[in-house]
């Protein structure tokens, strides 16, 4: 046979193996951009601290500390108790997760483990339909449906505007978050530990409780943790539902009429530009300082929030 002659290696270079100079430029241009936009968001959210801490500084220095322990909060009369927002917003928190963690972990499970995917494919996103609903819509629902209609018949001595219904209407509102994080929590869980809980004849819902829940237990918990935030964090509902306007006194019944962080800082808010020539100075910094004590709360509980998550995760 010929010997065929000897191919002689390819030999590449080091340009050959760095790619088109456009592809390398279109790549550091787009990185250049992403890296900008990552750094806007961090500039934005530090200038937003710096304010808050400046102006907070600068509230606490001006007041005097027994204002901040008083009567109630009414800041055009200098009294600015920081109980009276803080026992209004645990209220409305706890009344709003009492409506929507059941129903929104009930709804997740329905849709999860029970519903077809026809029934799914229309019942999940009507539910999110839910979220699109103007606050102020769900605010006028609960003063004057749920208040009269639900509370008022339940507790006669109820106010007409109370926590009590801004809670149940701030419920109303997260449900749909709480359905939609949890629904997706679980159905990451994987097929195999349905199966094997269905081999061994456990029951849909010994299946769903003791299977299912528990290995999806940090995306709930998560669900869980930002209905909390967006409950703290609901303006519209409180400042409408709640009835206190201008100012409350300290109370803890949910029947009465109070004020939430959110709901006193709109409240002070349309009059700032007024506040220096009646009332209180220190009404507008007092907004600063409110705001100060709601980043520290929200901060606080995405803290806990994510060790927990962090020692409760299952990979799979």
């Amino acid at each position: 046979m010929t010997d065929l002659p000897a191919r002689e290696p390819s030999r590449f270079s080091v340009e050959d193996l760095a790619g088109s100079p456009n592809r390398v430029r279109t790549e550091r241009i787009l990185r250049s951009v992403f890296f900008a936009a990552a750094l806007l968001s961090v500039l934005i959210s530090a200038l937003i601290i710096a304010s808050l801490a400046r102006e907070t500084f600068n509230f606490l220095a001006e007041v005097e500390y027994g204002n901040l322990i008083d009567e109630g909060w009414f800041p055009r009369r200098s009294q600015f108790d920081v109980l009276t927002l803080f026992i209004g917003s645990l209220i409305v928190t706890v009344v709003a997760m009492a409506v929507a963690g059941p129903l929104g972990l009930a709804a997740a499970v329905y849709l999860s483990e029970y519903a077809k995917p026809r029934v799914r494919r229309v019942l999940k996103p009507a539910l999110e339909v839910l979220a699109g609903i103007p606050s102020v819509v769900v605010g006028v629902f609960a003063a004057y449906v749920i208040s009269p209609n639900v509370v008022q018949r339940l507790f006669s001595e109820a106010s007409p505007t109370n926590l009590l219904a801004a809670g149940i209407g701030v419920g109303v509102l997260t449900i749909p978050l709480v359905a939609s994080v949890s629904e997706d929590a679980l159905r990451s869980v994987p097929n195999s530990l349905r199966e094997a809980s269905y081999g061994m004849g456990a029951r849909r819902m010994t299946t769903s409780v003791r299977v299912v829940i528990p290995a999806a237990v940090s995306g709930l918990v998560a669900a869980l943790i930002i209905a909390v935030s967006r409950a703290i964090g609901e303006t519209m509902v409180v400042a409408i539902a709640a009835g206190a306007s201008g100012g409350s006194l300290r109370n803890v019944a949910p029947t009465d009429s109070g004020l939430t962080m959110t709901a006193a800082m709109a409240a002070v808010s349309p009059g700032s530009g007024s506040d220096q020539a009646k009332g209180s100075a220190l009404a507008f910094p007092s907004l600063f300082f409110v705001g100060s004590l709601l980043f520290l709360i929200t901060l606080s509980l995405n803290i806990v929030a994510d060790r927990f998550v962090r020692r409760v995760r299952q990979r799979y």
